[in-house]
Order: C-alpha cells, then sequence, then structure tokens
C-alpha cells in the first residue's frame, strides 16, 4: 500500500513539475509601457546556418527604388562581413592543421581570393524575403533577407585554389571542406 501511495504521489508531483514549465513557456506579457517590434523578413528563420549564410536590413527612402537599393547594399555588406570572418577562421584553421611551410605566403593568398570571390559571388545570391512598406510621413522602407549557399561557396573557392600554381602544392580540397563544414557548423548552431 505504502508503494502505491509513493507511486501517486511521485506522478502527482511530476505532473505538477510538468504543469508548471508548460505554464512558464507560454510567451510572457511585455513589460508596462512597452511593445514588441516585429521586423519583416527577420528572426531565426533567417539566421544563418550550416547551409546558407544569410543576412537582412532595411532601407528607407522618399523613393521607392533608392530604399530597396539602401535595405539590399547594407544586407549585402552584412553577408560579405559574415562570409569573409567564416572564411578567414577555415583559413586559419586549415593553414594550422596542413603545417605548410610557406604558412604566411598561403594566408596572404587565402585572403585575396576571398576577397576576389566574395566580390564574385554576391552577384549570385538570392534573395529570400522582401517586404516594402510605406510610412506615416511618405517614406518608403525596404525589409529584405538574402543568402548565399555554403555548398556554391566552397565549390568556388574549390575551383578557385586548384588553379592556383602556388596554393596547388598544398592543397587539399577535402581537407579544406571539412574545415569549412566545422565551422558552418558552428554558425548553425548560435
Amino acid at each position: 500500500m505504502k508503494k502505491i501511495t509513493y507511486s501517486v504521489l511521485m506522478l502527482i508531483a511530476l505532473g505538477g513539475a510538468f504543469m508548471v514549465s508548460c505554464k512558464g513557456g507560454k510567451d510572457k506579457k511585455a513589460p508596462s509601457g512597452e511593445k514588441e517590434v516585429v521586423v519583416p523578413c527577420s528572426g531565426s528563420d533567417f539566421f544563418t546556418t550550416n547551409k546558407f549564410f544569410r543576412a537582412n536590413s532595411i532601407g528607407e527612402s522618399m523613393d521607392q527604388v533608392t530604399s530597396k537599393k539602401k535595405a539590399l547594399a547594407n544586407a549585402r555588406a552584412e553577408l560579405a562581413a559574415s562570409i569573409q570572418t567564416t572564411v578567414k577562421a577555415v583559413t586559419d584553421n586549415y593553414t594550422n592543421s596542413r603545417e605548410m611551410n610557406n604558412k604566411e605566403q598561403v594566408e596572404e593568398r587565402f585572403e585575396q581570393l576571398n576577397r576576389e570571390i566574395v566580390d564574385q559571388k554576391l552577384t549570385g545570391l538570392k534573395t529570400i524575403c522582401e517586404k516594402l512598406m510605406k510610412t506615416e510621413d511618405g517614406n518608403y522602407k525596404t525589409y529584405i533577407a538574402i543568402e548565399l549557399s555554403a555548398d556554391e561557396l566552397v565549390a568556388t573557392y574549390n575551383e578557385r585554389l586548384s588553379k592556383d600554381e602556388r596554393l596547388k602544392i598544398d592543397y587539399d580540397y577535402e581537407k579544406f571542406k571539412e574545415t569549412f563544414d566545422k565551422e558552418m557548423e558552428k554558425l548553425g548552431n548560435n
């Protein structure tokens, strides 16, 4: 009898704890005097993942086309910075793991190729969200989110690195891809 009573009490306690934890998961009201702002083309659906680099931005202008140009320019700059940071980490890790004799020269060539490839690849990016709004004062506001495939980017690196005579000697695509994938996995987990 004591075992049954103890078991029933445990179930009730666990059920109560479960109910409290579920209750705490509901959206809470904003503090007094504050209101949540929902920004189009932003949020977790538009974060960089292990498959895509993503960026979003806003542009505002009295001219509709200019508002889009501003938003796109800002998003492209953010995307380029993200790619350059990631590729810098890949380059550092790759050259360290390869223990190359000409490490400085390899890193310098990677950085130069990185700038060239980012400039080239940004022309092939994809718009994944675009919203045009008109503000109360008559301005146009464009919200935009863009993405670039990580696989396409690494394929472009492979193509360019394979053609570079100075790097071809030390370049190992599989090792580079493995290092790149590890860095993208870190981004996808953030």
